[in-house]
């Protein structure tokens, strides 16, 4: 089940999710041309090694790029390499029709803090199957899998295009292609598939996305829609009139006008804001609204004297002997 597309429109342009995109292609084209003992290195000094992680060895002096001491920010440069086109391919694919309603719903610098999150807990339950393994992981997948988790409990029914065993192209709930997704990688796990894959760090990755997103969203986006007849998603600007009928406005949205339709229910009652007392000098203009204006101001000015018509200048018939309707 390979998605291609989602239904879900976003509120601004995600520019995180697009500079993480353009560095993991950037830094996979840079490297793709090494030859096989250059990228078996580089994959040592920049790959989140299990035992570098917790302590229990130490790159040679020199070898490592990071200062001595720091070598767990391999963690984070990990997070932006790749073994090959399809590991590349397949990451990049899922973070380019996930992560940006992701990051929609929690601003540019959250969206970015909640991915290398994801990513240190992938890696770190990735590492505790074998604290002392030596072998280097790479791979966006478990920053990624935090990005699925979040988008599971945010927009489960989302309908998301799927090609289906590579003949069926159809729509089917978000909720159903990310289920199987993450049971698909438990399934792999348990029965050993693919023994190059570390399946725990997609596992860990996606508990994490699930656990943290209720942190790390607007207060006003909801998760998990309530499956009324109004849809959850779509471009939606607070306090903006909407046309046609109000069900196309979300459930959150919704909340919001309510709230705000009661605030000037209650200015109203109270005589505040633009409804003032009777008799009260106010000025109700956008720019000085609520702001109460001085005795000098409030006086009307005399209105200018028109200044007198010029009137109309004077037809001339040049033909007389024509008839006089026709000038």
């Amino acid at each position: 089940m390979l998605p291609i597309k989602d239904n879900n429109p976003t509120t601004i342009t995600p520019w995180v999710t697009y500079a993480i995109i353009a560095i993991n292609v950037v830094v996979f084209l840079g490297t793709v041309t090494l030859d096989p003992r250059a990228t078996v290195l580089m994959n040592l000094q920049y790959g989140a090694i299990p035992a570098v992680l917790f302590g229990h060895a130490e790159l040679p002096p020199g070898f490592s790029p990071f200062p001595a001491g720091f070598g767990f920010l391999s963690i984070f440069s990990a997070m932006f390499m790749h073994g090959g086109w399809m590991h590349l391919g397949g990451n990049m694919l899922y973070l380019w029709i996930f992560g940006n309603n992701v990051e929609d719903s929690m601003g540019h610098f959250r969206f970015l803090v909640f991915y290398l999150a994801c990513g240190v807990a992938a890696a770190l339950g990735h590492g505790l199957l074998d604290t002392q393994s030596e072998i280097p992981m790479i791979g966006a997948s478990g920053a990624l899998a935090g990005v699925l988790g979040a988008y599971f409990l945010l927009y489960p029914k989302a309908r998301v295009l799927v090609w289906f065993f590579w003949v069926f192209i159809f729509y089917v709930p978000a909720v159903v292609v990310l289920g199987f997704w993450f049971v698909s990688q438990v399934i792999n796990f348990g029965s050993g598939a693919g023994g190059g894959i570390a399946w725990v760090a997609h596992i860990a990755g996606f508990l994490a996305g699930l656990a943290l997103i209720p942190l790390f969203k607007h207060r006003n986006v909801p998760l998990w829609h309530d499956g009324s007849p109004a849809p959850a998603f779509g471009i939606y600007r607070p306090g903006r009139k909407t046309r046609g009928s109000t069900s196309n406005i979300p459930p959150w949205a919704a909340t919001y006008e309510a709230e705000r339709a009661a605030r000037h229910a209650n200015m109203r009652r109270d005589q505040r804001g633009p409804w003032g007392k009777d008799g009260e000098d106010r000025d109700t203009s956008p720019w000085g609204r609520y702001q109460p204006k001085s005795p000098s101001e409030a006086k009307p000015k005399p209105k200018p004297k028109s200044k007198p018509s010029v009137g109309l200048p004077k037809v001339v018939r040049l033909h007389p002997d024509r008839n006089k309707d026709d000038t």
